[in-house]
């Protein structure tokens, strides 16, 4: 019998104050991610853009087994090429303006 995959202990909850007038630019930045980090290991819950209300802040929601999983996940970021090339481009056009990091645990 197949055994089931642990369930995620925690979240990396992202939160991001980015340039509202480069919205669509960070929608490019967050699709990236979509292939990225479930390569590099994480849980992508989601990314999620501004719609209505506050236009400044965004979302991105990542699910691991816990902190040993992410600083894993943390050091294969680093060497991916694609991840760098990211992280530079958002570096270049000013996206982000503020990141914080919070990490929740999962209840249930």
């Amino acid at each position: 019998m197949r055994s089931l995959p642990e369930p995620m202990k925690i979240v990396c909850m992202i939160r991001y104050q980015i340039d509202p007038f480069q919205r669509e630019a960070f929608r490019k930045y967050a699709e990236n991610w979509l292939r990225i980090i479930p390569r590099c290991g994480g849980d992508l819950l989601g990314y999620f853009l501004p719609h209505e209300g506050t236009s400044d802040v965004a979302w991105g929601l990542v699910g691991f087994d816990g902190l040993a999983s992410y600083e894993a996940y943390r050091t294969r970021l680093k060497s991916d090429t694609e991840a760098m090339e990211n992280f530079q481009m958002a570096l270049d056009q000013r996206l982000i303006l503020r990141e914080e990091r919070t990490f929740v645990e999962v209840v249930g």
